[in-house]
């Protein structure tokens, strides 16, 4: 069988093997994602079932990508088959499936993270939400490092994480008797079942019988141990990723996962792909300077045939406004042609920064300039008010024992039930160690509330247990819609929305976010028509409450789609795994690249993960890249002295080039009058 087309080498060779465990290195730009899908396809011709093959990524936006990508190459009905998931999906899977033997019920509930922020206060004692957002975060880095509450508490360093070690196990015991589960738990709990039961691990690497993983860097110890797990003594896997990208420390993934790869299979084959198809020689060179003053783990260089390009530019600026000026004139000065060949699009542009207070005044001088911009991490349209509101009312189908849902539901909109009413039913259902839902029709309950507040309880009881019939009995996306839209009539929803705002423009908005939701849901019911080659193929049917059922997921991992034509704004966390043809790194200033907060001490551990940081933002840049410095910077209410960030030593600039000419702003401008002269022309 002939190579597939335009693989290079290396590429062709991560794809061929397939003989056992495999990691391939995947420098920045060097087409990982392709790599995946033609092994994919590869398995496929070697005789593996659709269903036998799991690629496991960390966002639903890089499964979709995937999945989409691999329809074009395989086909929509292979790839309908295939298991395309992020690990937090599979972990949902595991659970659904073989949860019971863990003692979960069928329909547990998948709490999210205001939820457990909730638990957290109810089980600390405290109203303090910073306090119990700092446990939250504790022990999700406990959980990602493997720990129960009883090593947690033994582990502890201090006062501070023994409390919080003793919250935690009162937090494990109200998730036991909520039948719920957090995030975390959708990869703990599913390796707690691999491990210790026989049956149930044979039967997943038996289902499971090759897997992939992406951004294999950025696993924690609790993933590795689950694909250990998962791919057993056999060792049919591919781990995707790059040491020098891992740059997740801080929330528990762990660069020994890669160390630990040839350590534990003596037999792994490693190869490193270092063709780069995204930036020039000049942004790669600086690239690999930079993170050639970190250990190796194993050897890469990036190299590119796109020739030099543009020399990487070194700006100094005053302070932070002037920087933003310049970053905008730079911008301004790219898009109108002065700098380049052809004019760019305002979408071509990113500024990155490696602090969320740093975007302030440069959406200020973007603002001022009418630039459209977006600021990366904003609020998600998941996050709104209204759409958790909805999510409330399906997790309480899904899982009549989801208290915290519960309580969103029976109160969003009023429906009669007070607080007073809910506090006696708080009260009688945890005297009697049942549910609020399960509360409702205990004969006993006239013992503790009115008879009035009986009845608007039993009505509100009988109605979720009606609408949960309705849901389980529709399937597909045209019958979803209007039982969807009937449901919201039935509660007033977009009456109780615009009760609650002030403005009707406001409320309609809101409103018009309810109506993307239903068709967001119904969608997902299936039953649309897909193209393949000419054939027809009918999507699985699900149901409304199949939908509901993995929704607390969905929602965690949904990333905004769509891309308009505006110059993004982004950490350098969140700039991952993305690329733009014109990049801007601002505030390379010790301090704040690498980053130190007055009282850390920078560990070598730490800079490394700083300087991959670094790496991470270069590489980004496709055509340009301009590195700004401050001269000085604010600090509280001081100004202090700005050091250049010993990354831009690092870097090895040409001297000559590197200093960008202050002319360039006339230039910027001078464009930027001729735009607005013509477009006025024109109007």
């Amino acid at each position: 069988m002939s190579a597939p087309p335009s693989l290079n080498p290396a590429q062709l060779q991560a794809v061929y093997y397939l003989q056992g465990p495999c990691l391939v290195l995947a420098g920045a730009g060097s087409g990982k994602t392709r790599v995946i899908t033609h092994k994919i396809d590869r398995l496929l011709q070697e005789g593996y079932a659709p269903g036998q093959i799991a690629a496991i990524t960390f966002t639903n936006k890089a499964s979709e990508e995937m999945r989409e990508r691999a329809r074009g190459l395989v086909g929509a009905r292979a790839a309908k088959d295939l298991v395309i998931s992020t690990f937090h999906s599979l972990g949902v899977r595991f659970l659904r499936e073989d949860g019971a033997r863990l003692g979960l019920k069928d329909k547990f509930s998948i709490l999210d993270s205001d939820d457990v922020l909730g638990i957290l206060r109810d089980a600390g004692g405290t109203t303090d939400a910073a306090q119990a957002r700092s446990w939250q975060w504790t022990i999700s880095l406990w959980k990602n490092q493997g720990l129960s509450s009883e090593q947690a508490e033994a582990a502890a360093q201090n006062d501070d994480e023994r409390v919080c070690a003793r919250v935690m196990k009162l937090y494990e015991e109200r998730l036991t008797a909520y039948q719920a589960v957090d995030f975390d738990d959708l990869i703990s709990l599913p390796l707690k079942l691999l491990q210790r039961d026989e049956e149930v691990r044979k039967k997943w690497q038996r289902t499971l019988r090759y897997v992939l993983v992406d951004e294999y860097q950025d696993t924690n110890a609790v993933q590795y141990e689950l694909l250990k797990a998962l791919v057993g003594e056999r060792a049919m896997f591919t781990a995707v990723g790059d040491d020098d990208q891992s740059i997740y420390g801080w929330r528990g993934a762990t660069i020994e996962n890669l160390k630990r790869l040839p350590q534990e299979y003596p037999n792994l084959k490693v190869i490193p792909l270092e063709q780069n198809y995204r930036s020039t020689g000049n942004i790669l060179r600086a690239a690999n300077n930079v993170i050639a003053a970190n250990p190796k783990i194993f050897e890469k260089k990036l190299w590119s045939e796109y020739g030099d390009g543009e020399p990487v530019r070194l700006v100094e600026c005053d302070k932070e406004e002037h920087e933003a000026e310049r970053a905008v004139a730079r911008i301004q000065s790219i898009r109108g042609g002065a700098t380049t060949s052809a004019p760019a699009n305002w979408s071509d542009f990113a500024i990155l920064y490696r602090a969320n207070h740093q975007a302030r005044v440069l959406e200020q001088a973007l603002r001022k300039a009418d630039i459209p911009y977006k600021v990366s991490g904003g609020q998600s349209f998941f996050d709104r008010a209204e759409i958790k509101d909805l999510c409330g009312w399906l997790r309480l189908l899904v899982n009549n024992d989801d208290d915290p849902a519960f309580l969103r539901a029976v109160t969003t909109p009023k429906r009669g039930i007070g607080h007073q009413t809910l506090g006696q039913l708080g009260e009688f259902s945890a005297k009697w160690k049942v549910s609020l839902f399960e509360a409702l029709f205990a004969d006993s309950l006239a013992s503790a509330v009115s008879a009035r507040a009986i009845g608007s309880l039993h009505e509100f009881g009988r109605y979720v247990n009606d609408l949960e019939y309705r849901f389980r009995h529709t399937m597909g996306a045209e019958a979803a819609k209007p039982v969807l839209m009937e449901w919201l009539k039935e509660i007033g929803y977009e009456q109780h929305l615009y009760d609650g705002e002030e403005s009707e423009k406001a409320a309609a908005t809101r409103w018009q976010n309810v109506m993307d939701f239903v068709d967001w849901i119904a969608r997902r019911c299936g039953g649309v028509l897909e193209d393949d080659g000419g054939v027809k193929v009918e999507s699985e049917r699900k149901s409304i409450m199949d939908v509901a059922q993995t929704i607390s997921v969905i929602l965690s991992l949904t990333e905004r789609a769509g891309d308009p034509n505006v110059v993004t704004l982004s950490t350098l966390h969140a700039s991952k795994g993305l690329e733009w043809p014109h990049v801007v790194l601002v505030g390379v200033n010790e301090g704040l690249l690498p980053f130190r907060s007055e009282d850390e001490d920078m560990t070598p551990q730490r800079l490394e993960e700083e300087r991959r940081l670094m790496y991470v933002g270069i590489t980004r840049a496709r055509k340009t890249l301009a590195v700004s410095v401050l001269k000085r910077r604010k600090k509280g209410r001081d100004w202090v002295a700005g050091i250049p960030s010993r990354f831009i030593a690092e870097m090895k600039l040409d001297e000559k080039t590197m200093k960008e000419d202050p002319r360039e702003k006339l230039k910027a401008l001078r464009a930027e009058f001729a735009a607005r002269a013509a477009q006025a022309k024109t109007a």
